[in-house]
């Protein structure tokens, strides 16, 4: 059975496992180092939710808390179910976790961003209450930078 659980501490299983999802995920992205991992985990800001069955994990949901001056906002960021896993309802349990803890945090809202070729996520992201918005998103890409640590990273 899938169980969707809060990512506490990073092991070298959590590692692999990403090794396998970010790929699956983008194309662009290399997958996240330990140190990397440690610091979302850490992080006051993110949560990082999995999707473990049978001690492996078959997807995650990072979920971002932010305080800006109009209240507290949420954004589901880097949704991935592994394609052995699609269709069982992972990526509807990973976005309900992640919208019960935005809600208990006080944010006012949760938003997302998803392409327009992802039909089948696009469609659950509607029946879970997301609306489009009438919007443009925009990205400025910046160059890497040093992190406070001195390991170069990417913005």
């Amino acid at each position: 059975m899938v169980e969707i659980s809060e990512v506490v501490t990073v092991d070298a299983v959590l590692v692999e496992a990403f090794e396998r999802l970010i790929p699956q995920l983008s194309t662009t992205s290399a997958p996240p180092a330990r140190g990397d991992l440690e610091k979302l985990v850490a992080s006051d800001a993110t949560v990082l939710f999995i999707a473990s069955d049978d001690q492996e994990t078959v997807g995650a949901l990072t979920l971002v808390l932010m305080r800006i001056p109009t209240g507290i906002r949420a954004r589901i960021e880097d949704v991935v179910v592994d394609q052995a896993a699609q269709g069982q309802g992972i990526g509807r349990r990973l976005s309900e976790a992640a919208i019960a803890r935005a809600l208990a945090v006080g944010a006012t809202t949760v938003d997302l961003t998803s392409r327009p070729n992802r039909a089948a996520a696009n469609r659950l992201y509607e029946k879970l209450g997301f609306q489009r918005r009438d919007t443009h998103v925009f990205r400025l890409r910046l160059p890497p930078v040093e992190d406070i640590d001195g390991v170069k990273s990417d913005v």
